[in-house]
């Protein structure tokens, strides 16, 4: 695929990333017209400010990297993204609540930040695949289409691997039509980008959205 810049959401989640360099990435999709800005909570008022005027939407995560908090806390995460400028949010899954076989939580968790977003914000949930069985995978995906949900993400890029063809090939079956698929961890190369595409992403998250360019 030769032009892949709005399928990138241009990353940067570093716990240790400064102002300057949330700017450059701005600065680097309005550039290269990438689809989105991903960033944590803390920097969404500020990107949402760089990117004022583009096309390029503010995104950020939430519950991240371990999904572990209350199904309450990253709703209330989730509506004050939005308040300051975000267009879409990457929330974690339970995972825990995935080993411990409880779907109903799953399921909930996921809708309390559907509902949160109230349709004013894209959802996309990351279910973590390196940590799931392939049984889980599918569940957790039929878990974010009952729920609401618009997409589904391979990874946080925080654990012990990212993304990968068998997992994405997976992840379009288990949603069908229905939802977006996000491939994110260690989207590298142009080739990377071009062979998860073929498995079924149709979003990729990454911190190297410019090498993916076949410029």
């Amino acid at each position: 695929m030769d032009n892949i810049a709005k399928l990138i959401d241009h990353t940067l989640l570093k716990p240790d990333a400064c102002e300057a360099q949330i700017k450059n990435i701005c600065d680097e999709a309005r550039e290269y017209g990438f689809k989105s800005v991903c960033v944590n909570p803390s920097r969404v008022k500020f990107v949402s400010e760089q990117l004022a005027g583009s096309d390029v939407l503010t995104c950020c995560v939430i519950g991240f990297p371990l999904g572990a908090t209350l199904s309450s806390v990253k709703a209330f995460e989730t509506a004050e993204a939005i308040r300051l400028g975000a267009n879409e949010v990457d929330m974690v899954i339970n995972i825990g609540a995935v080993k411990d076989g409880d779907w109903t939580l799953v399921e909930n968790d996921i809708r309390s930040v559907v509902n949160a977003a109230n349709g004013r914000a894209s959802v996309k949930v990351i279910i973590e695949t390196c940590l799931l069985t392939d049984a889980e995978k599918e569940l957790a995906c039929k878990c974010a289409v009952l729920a609401g949900a618009d997409f589904v993400k391979t990874s946080t890029g925080f654990s012990s691997g990212g993304a990968n063809e068998h997992d994405i090939s997976l992840m379009r079956r288990a949603v069908g039509n229905k939802l977006g698929v996000k491939a994110s961890g260690g989207v590298r190369t142009p080739e990377d980008a071009d062979k998860y595409i073929a498995a079924g992403a149709s979003r990729l998250g990454t911190s190297n959205g410019i090498k993916l360019l076949h410029i």
